[in-house]
Order: structure tokens, then sequence, then C-alpha cells
């Protein structure tokens, strides 16, 4: 004998995992697979306006491990606070806004974004890259920002860094290093533990 949908309580389907498909599907071409993909680690070509930089990290996990299979993806304006509105705009100015790595190709696990630095999108608000991190057994991917520690006037002003207590906003800041004349920008984001990174709720 059938039962009808109405007489069995299934409950609610639960969520599924974000991952661990990254490398096949959103990040072929870095992880060697003979088809393209759509975005990659190259978000400033170069005619770019903006300071060429380089934004690399890891993701680490609640004890301290680097973690080999994460999927990060940014968003930016460029140096002048700039998103393109279209395809042919984006290739006419060289710049993207977007951008995606895995962790699993570096001997690091690193993730290293080819960029440049942001410029203010509007007054008041400080220079900043959007972050989403995407990894095996989380149920939903998690937003973060990154700032710029050399931008501390700007960001005393920002009013979503504002909104974050004082003691864990070091969780947003990346750190410059300049070496050999290239600029890098050092930001791990950590998953748990007690200097986990801030992650906003979008």
């Amino acid at each position: 004998m059938l039962m009808s949908t109405q007489e069995a309580d299934f409950g609610q389907t639960p969520s599924q995992t974000v991952g661990p498909y990254f490398a096949y599907g959103l990040t072929a071409a870095q992880y060697g697979y003979d088809f393209d993909q759509p975005f990659d680690a190259v978000v400033a070509l170069d005619n770019a306006a903006g300071e060429r930089i380089r934004l690399e990290g890891r993701v680490i996990d609640g004890d301290g491990n680097p973690i080999n299979d994460a999927l990060v993806e940014i968003s930016q304006p460029d140096g002048k606070g700039r998103y393109p509105q279209t395809p042919a705009e984006a290739r006419e100015i060289g710049f993207r806004a977007f951008g995606r790595a895995g962790t699993g190709t570096d001997l690091q696990n690193r993730f290293v974004f080819h960029t440049v630095k942001p410029g203010a999108e509007s007054p008041g608000e400080a220079p900043h890259v959007n972050v989403i991190v995407l990894m095996r057994g989380l149920l939903l991917h998690a937003f973060t920002r990154v700032y710029f520690g050399d931008e501390a006037e700007a960001n005393a002003k920002d009013a979503v860094l504002a909104s974050v207590p004082a003691e864990r906003r070091h969780t947003l800041i990346a750190e410059r290093v300049e070496q050999g004349g290239a600029v890098s920008y050092r930001f791990d984001i950590r998953m748990q533990g007690a200097d986990e990174t801030v992650f906003f709720d979008v």
C-alpha cells in the first residue's frame, strides 16, 4: 500500500555541503583538468588602474593546520573604486573584479591572487576586498572582508569595520609586505579557534 505525502512526515531536507568538488567544477585549469574555468586568480591585467599587489594567505582549521581543499573567491573594485559594468568594459580597463583560487596546488596550501589594491567605493568607506570561503564539510559558504593594514585612517572611519568588536578587528586586516619591488598583502583565514576570522551574516 502506498503512503501519501500527507501521511508521511519526512522532515526538512538537510543542507548539502559546499564541497569537495571545487577542483573539477570551478578551478579546473588550476588543477590541471583539460577544460577551462571562467575565473582564476588573475583579477587585474596589465592595464588595470591601481597599485599592483598580490593578496595571499591560507585557510586554517581549528587545529592550526592549513586546509588543502578550500576555495576562495574575491570581489573588489579597481584602484579608482570602480567595478566594470559589462564584460566589454572589463576587457577594456583590464580588470575582472572577481577571482577564484583553490588552496590545493600551492606547496604551502595558499591562495594567491594577482590584483590591484582597491580604491574606496564610496566616501567614508575604507578600501577592502570581499571574500567568500568554501570548503569540504562547510554547510554554507562563509563571507568575510580584507582590509589593509596601511589604511589605518580610512579603516577607523569604516562603518562595517567599526561594527566589529575592537578586539576582533585585527582578524580582518591584511599586512603589507614589500620584497624585491613587489607588494603583497598577507591574510590568513582562520575558520575556528580563539583567533577565528570575523565572518559576516550576508
